[in-house]
């Protein structure tokens, strides 16, 4: 891989001096919701973040719960964003400290018990563990010595990876909206139910 083509400590050091003075500008809201789709089709739905709302994340329910298995289902797209955050990170990382890497592969898995989401049983929802391993080989570095250091700095730093491990408290809401009621067509007054009339 050749060297970094963008340069990190300069593209950074305006954003941590503005973060210095203003410390609250630092608090970021990421935001994502749910894209227009079609509402008959109970197996796929898309997504967009708000940050870029040009783009459209496709997922749909996992083959193991009657999914069509065309798209990446949610639990896949959780384990992309471990795996983006983390490579992501460790590039930054390495372009922040001078280091050329040679390769980088980010590999997450999962374990899920489908059973839970069937309702089929007393099983778990959700994951119950999830395993990240990344190789890096970085130039010049026979002893391994600069890309373990590397991969400490970038596991200390990766949000998602830091996010899973702590745990965050997550809220969740649920509104229900009255469905619009289309106009009747002209006609004559509706009559109130009256129990002696024919």
């Amino acid at each position: 891989m050749p060297a970094s083509k963008v340069d990190i400590r300069a593209r950074q050091s305006p954003i941590r001096e503005g973060y210095r003075r203003h410390p609250q500008s630092a608090l970021i809201k990421l935001e994502v919701e749910s894209a227009t789709s079609d509402l008959s089709d109970p197996l796929h739905c898309a997504v967009t973040p708000m940050a870029t709302p040009a783009v459209r994340w496709q997922s749909g329910a996992h083959p193991a719960v009657g999914g069509a298995g065309d798209v990446p289902c949610s639990g896949d797209l959780l384990l992309g964003a471990l795996a983006a955050c983390q490579e992501t990170t460790l590039r930054m990382v390495a372009a922040n400290l001078g280091i050329d890497l040679e390769s980088l592969h980010v590999t997450i898995e999962g374990d899920w018990d489908a059973r839970g989401t069937l309702a089929i049983g007393d099983f778990p929802i959700g994951l119950t563990g999830i395993r990240c391993r990344t190789t890096v080989a970085v130039r010049g570095d026979v002893g391994g010595e600069r890309a373990g250091r590397l991969l400490k700095s970038a596991e200390k730093y990766c949000v998602v990876l830091n996010t899973l491990r702590g745990g965050v408290p997550v809220e969740s809401t649920f509104e229900l909206k009255t469905p619009d009621v289309e106009t009747d067509p002209p006609g004559p007054p509706a009559r109130l139910f009256d129990a002696g009339a024919p």
